[in-house]
């Protein structure tokens, strides 16, 4: 059994016991929580898809951990011009392990 669910402006394919990292989220570490934004939810030949998403339908998961990603380096540079620009970015990040889905 898994699910299409919507978090963060992105979508991700999840099924029970399975961990990923979203966007921020804000929750406390150990909370459990429920995402109700559910586009698809598959049961072995059985299909329940959403216009754009299915009522009644939640994931539930709890929070394992935030933090933050890996530098990503931008640098803008112009030749012979003396103009180098550096700048960084690290994205904040929460993980997840999803405890169960209800259709």
């Amino acid at each position: 059994m898994y699910a299409v669910i919507v978090t963060g402006g992105k979508q991700y394919r999840v099924s029970q016991g399975d961990k990923l990292r979203v966007e921020k989220l804000d929750a406390d570490e150990g909370a459990s929580i429920e995402l109700d934004q559910v586009l698809m939810v598959v049961d072995g030949d059985d299909v329940k898809i959403g216009t754009p998403l299915l009522d009644g339908s939640k994931v539930t998961a709890e929070v394992r951990a935030h933090g933050r990603g890996k530098k990503v380096e931008i640098i803008k540079f112009n030749r012979r011009k003396h103009h180098m620009k550096r700048q960084g970015h690290r994205q904040a990040y929460t993980e997840l392990e999803i405890t169960g889905i209800s259709a």
